[in-house]
């Protein structure tokens, strides 16, 4: 989205002084937003919370595409894939 940590954290409503190394150390995993604030950055990034706990690039991806898509589209997703599961069954 073409923002600095420091206006990341602004725009989710930390004071500029704090701003920047509070975003490097939850980005850097030495510590964590609670879930409140997990929203409010989710929600200047515009995707859900699930997209900030997700270890997988592919799921992340889709979990930040996914509420764009028109009820449609949503449907159309969650058909292949219960088609896809129903072809192939997991182990």
């Amino acid at each position: 989205m073409n923002l600095s940590q420091k206006q990341l954290g602004i725009n989710a409503g930390l004071a500029p002084s704090v701003a920047s190394p509070r975003m490097n150390q939850y980005e850097t995993g030495k510590h964590h937003p609670d879930h409140q604030f997990a929203v409010r950055i989710c929600e200047v990034l515009d995707v859900p919370v699930a997209y900030l706990y997700c270890e997988d690039d592919d799921l992340a991806d889709i979990i930040a595409t996914f509420p764009k898509l028109p009820d449609q589209g949503k449907k159309k997703i969650l058909s292949l894939v219960e088609t896809h599961l129903k072809a192939s069954p997991l182990p």
